[in-house]
């Protein structure tokens, strides 16, 4: 079976000690989990994991159907690369001294990201797009005195139509 990276969404209640319960399960299975994002989903009080990991799709398939098992999960799916639209965000935080430096505009403007704040001391970038773009964004920035680094989970959402609303409802 191939390993390859999925895209898990788990539409749930919001409960406490659900995202311990939800991560325990690809612990499990010995599953490292690649990002996580929670937040609320198009449907009100309904929240939504994006989960990614890199699996096969066999062992996909039994943690999708033991995920549906607790009793919160409302719908679990999973879903493959090609099948998704996603992005993540990243924050770059650097010296405001490599800002008077035109070549550190040119970095900037050429990966089209943008400048958030400038304070006399830094100043903060911000990029969304693919691991590979926000990756490449860092190496790039890297000389210019970079001082901090964060980088979102994913989010994600599918190409075929799903109507979650209307699955959900049902």
């Amino acid at each position: 079976m191939q390993i390859q990276p999925f895209t898990v969404s788990i539409y749930t209640e919001n409960n406490l000690g659900l995202l311990n319960r939800v991560t325990s399960i690809f612990l499990k299975r010995h599953i490292n989990i690649e990002s996580l994002t929670v937040s609320e989903s198009e449907i009100p009080h309904v929240h939504r994991f994006t989960i990614v990991v890199k699996t096969n799709t066999a062992q996909i398939q039994k943690i999708v159907l033991q995920l549906e098992k607790q009793v919160e999960v409302i719908r679990a799916y999973y879903h493959t690369i090609e099948e998704t639209v996603f992005q993540e965000i990243a924050l770059y935080k650097i010296s405001s001294e490599s800002l008077y430096k035109g070549e550190l505009q040119k970095v900037i403007r050429k990966n089209y990201a943008r400048i958030v704040e400038i304070e006399p001391e830094f100043l903060v970038v911000e990029k969304s797009g693919t691991y590979q773009e926000t990756k490449k964004l860092y190496e790039e920035l890297t000389p210019f005195g970079l001082m901090q680094f964060v980088r979102s989970g994913r989010i994600a959402v599918t190409r075929p139509k799903m109507l979650i609303s209307e699955i959900l409802k049902q």
